[in-house]
């Protein structure tokens, strides 16, 4: 019996896999299209590819072409023979024909996920001087971007007011940022390597982990398969800034093909602008090479992939005469150095089911070496971490493609030796393991809704067992418009020391208030995440326009409290006793006011306190109110080359600075900043497809933070801080580079 029944299941599953076809759409450079119309001849049956160019569509036994087409590319009729097909856009820009074109937008929203996610292609990461993954977002209005410090020269980010720790960081689906890496490992990824971004806001997808609270972002890195021969990027700024970025890409055959990524950046002069004695750029270099492999076979339905990395960061900072070899571990001139040696080698192996596309499995392995050597003036901090992580997934449908789910099992383990010191030194190392097993059902009835429902179950040695119930909706009540609702939990170990170097350049002493808790004393961080939106596309005046709104709630059950309000001589670390909140608010407009000039805009509200020793606060260096704008322009291109213009204008309103009122009078801040905004602009010149070159300028009002260095004539006083940093330190920069092709 159950021999039949199983024939009966694999009849029906190929009976299934028969009638639906799967595909890719690509365009000239072989990159994926996003929302591309699929459909077939002569019917209404269509659909439109996702954020990675795959498509999914019932076979019509009505019709056998199919109809792709874009605006800017040529309309094709394919005649459909088996159940996959990759197509490749065609430019349609003959001459003596009448073309329609608009511009291919870097970032797009699609109204059909069922997550709220943006998608950012490279073309967006090409409208600024993204030299890293830490600078890539400077013109997407979902994420902040602030400098952590006065000294490191460091970036962090943030995703519904909540710093990056909170947010998931993957690479193609691996998390990669986390741990050791929390303070710096988004500049250890060049932007030119990067292919897209997906950003999703609220709780994400389970099937990556149990760690994300605010947010997830995906970087999906440049497929050999689909790259160039060669490619060149030359960089340099008016603050020393020198960069190098080289892709050199070889196809052995159709399923065989490989890029090595090298990267170089250093920076040599010494910048102190506001005239405090400190450099306000940290002198250093990098070295970054990758070596990545593809093999791939679709008529088997094989994927793999092979990465090799390894990375080398100095920096030093600190006081401009101040030098390593004579000053380190004196009182001489205050001085940091910030060493860092990463190895990072990850395979991936995808099957799709010949007979059933909708049926795939795939396994992916990491391991990630870290080495980080560091002194903050007297201050030392040290951290090596060793990481495994694995995961299968298995992929398929329930009776139908309406209904698909996904499961599996993932690991990972971290080792960790850890040494802090401060005024004795004091060994934190340790070793963290968990594994679990997800199940993520999905329901999509291809015209108003969908809905994602996922759960994992994990154990930790620490964190013990426990449950991440996620849920995601999405729903059409009307033409255009599109209402999304998220619910979640997430549970994280905070590594409260490697997410908090840059209090270490002060002289505030490290304090860890709780003992009993099994993560430094403390607790793990507990939070859930509540999110809906709203978005609708319009024709504003003729124009196409869209605008909609997002609200997110994050409530800790629990929370790592980083509590800087007690004592400008302290940072102390405790368990939450009280309540801690996040609120998010966010209202975008986005219209093409004319051919080829776009408008991005939105209007951002976050209200984010919790209860310290001293009380409920508002969280510091975090302002309530914020205004973004983007506009982009570029001029036809008629096959000789064109200019692309690009100018973001951010507004940032007061912020709450730290309790400063125990110092002397001439070493406190006030208790707010004052408002201000910043001007980034470029602009590109398109020679022809091989080669451009683009001229830019960040923080083009040159707003300066005034004195963001306290206690900066006594660096070993009690009063030194260079932590409270709420605005740019260095005034304008301006840059040049070009960009190289062979294609």
């Amino acid at each position: 019996m159950r021999y039949i029944l199983l024939f009966l299941f694999v009849a029906t599953q190929t009976l299934v896999a028969q009638n639906i076809l799967k595909g890719k759409v690509i365009d000239e450079n072989n990159q994926p299209v996003i929302a591309a119309s699929i459909y077939w001849e002569n019917t209404q049956d269509g659909v439109s590819s996702d954020e990675n160019g795959d498509f999914e569509l019932p076979l019509n036994p009505s019709s056998k072409n199919l109809v792709i087409s874009y605006i800017g590319y040529k309309q094709q009729v394919l005649p459909i023979a088996s159940t996959f097909i990759k197509i490749k856009l065609v430019p349609d820009n003959t001459l003596g024909e009448v073309v329609v074109t608009s511009t291919k937008r870097g970032m797009v929203k699609s109204q059909k996920t069922t997550a709220n996610t943006v998608v950012m292609s490279s073309a967006e990461l090409l409208k600024a001087a993204c030299c890293n993954l830490s600078e890539s977002f400077e013109t997407n209005p979902s994420i902040d971007v602030n400098f952590s410090d006065a000294v490191s020269g460091s970036k962090q980010i943030r995703m519904l007011g909540l710093t990056s720790p909170y947010i998931l960081i993957a690479e193609e689906n691996i998390p990669n940022v986390r741990g050791a890496s929390q303070a710096y490992g988004l500049s250890f990824t060049p932007g030119t390597w990067v292919e897209s971004i997906q950003v999703t806001k609220g709780a994400g997808s389970v099937i990556n982990g149990y760690e994300s609270i605010s947010g997830q972002i995906n970087t999906e890195i440049l497929k050999p398969a689909n790259d160039i021969p060669y490619y060149l990027n030359v960089f340099g700024s008016t603050d020393a800034r020198f960069e190098l970025n080289s892709h050199i890409n070889h196809k052995f055959s159709d399923k065989l093909s490989t890029t090595f990524f090298i990267h170089g950046n250093t920076r040599l002069a010494k910048n102190d602008m506001n005239h405090d004695g400190f450099l306000d750029n940290p002198l250093g270099e990098q070295i970054n090479v990758l070596n990545r492999w593809q093999y791939q076979d679709l008529e088997k339905g094989i994927v793999s992939f092979l990465n090799v990395r390894y990375m080398n960061d100095e920096k030093q900072a600190g006081e401009v005469d101040f030098n390593p070899r004579t000053d380190k571990g004196t009182t001489n001139f205050w001085g940091s150095e910030i060493n860092t040696q990463k190895v990072d080698v990850s395979g991936k192996l995808g099957y799709v089911f010949p007979d059933m596309p909708f049926q795939s499995i795939g396994v992916q392995m990491a391991y990630s070496y870290h080495n980080q050597n560091s002194y903050f003036g007297l201050n030392k901090y040290d951290i090596k971490q060793n990481s495994l992580y694995g995961n299968v997934i298995f992929n398929s449908i329930i009776n139908n493609t309406m209904n698909k789910f996904s499961t599996g099992i993932n690991f990972t383990s971290d080792d960790y030796n850890e040494f802090l010191f401060q005024n004795t030194l004091v060994d934190w190392s340790r070793k963290d393991n968990s594994v679990g097993a997800f199940f993520e059902y999905t329901y999509d009835n291809l015209n108003n809704f969908s809905l994602i429902l996922g759960g994992r179950v994990d154990y930790h040695n620490r964190l013990g067992v426990f449950a991440t119930p996620r849920i995601h909706a999405r729903y059409v009540p009307w033409e255009d418009a599109v209402i999304r609702a998220s619910a979640g939990r997430g549970k994280r170990a905070a590594n409260i020391f490697a997410e908090n170097q840059n209090l270490l350049a002060s002289s505030r002493q490290f304090v860890v208030a709780d003992t009993n808790g099994k993560l430094y004393g403390l607790d793990p961080e507990i939070a859930w995440n509540y999110g809906i939106s709203f978005n609708q596309k319009f024709t504003l005046f003729g124009k196409r326009a869209d605008a909609g709104f997002d609200f997110y709630r994050t409530d800790f059950q629990n929370q790592a409290v980083v509590d800087v309000d007690a004592s400008p001589q302290q940072v102390v670390f405790h368990n939450l006793n009280g309540k801690s909140f996040a609120n998010s608010f966010q209202l975008d407009f986005n219209i093409e006011l004319i051919k080829h000039l776009n408008l991005r805009s939105a209007y951002k509200y976050y209200d984010i306190e919790t209860d310290y020793s001293s009380g409920r606060l508002q969280r510091p260096l975090q302002a309530k109110h914020r205004f973004f704008t983007n506009a982009e322009y570029q001029t036809h291109d008629n096959g000789k080359g064109n200019w692309k213009f690009d100018v973001t204008y951010n507004w940032l309103g007061k912020q709450r600075m730290p309790n400063t009122a125990t110092n002397p009078v001439n070493e406190r801040f006030a208790d707010y900043t004052n408002p201000f905004g910043t001007i980034n602009a470029q602009i590109t010149k398109v020679f022809s497809s091989k080669f451009e070159m683009y001229v830019g300028g960040e923080n083009m009002t040159n707003y300066k933070q005034d004195r963001p260095i306290l206690g900066s004539t006594d660096p070993f006083g009690p009063n030194f801080d260079s932590s409270m940093i709420y605005g740019p330190l260095f005034g304008q920069m301006y840059y040049a580079g070009l960009r190289y092709k062979f294609q």
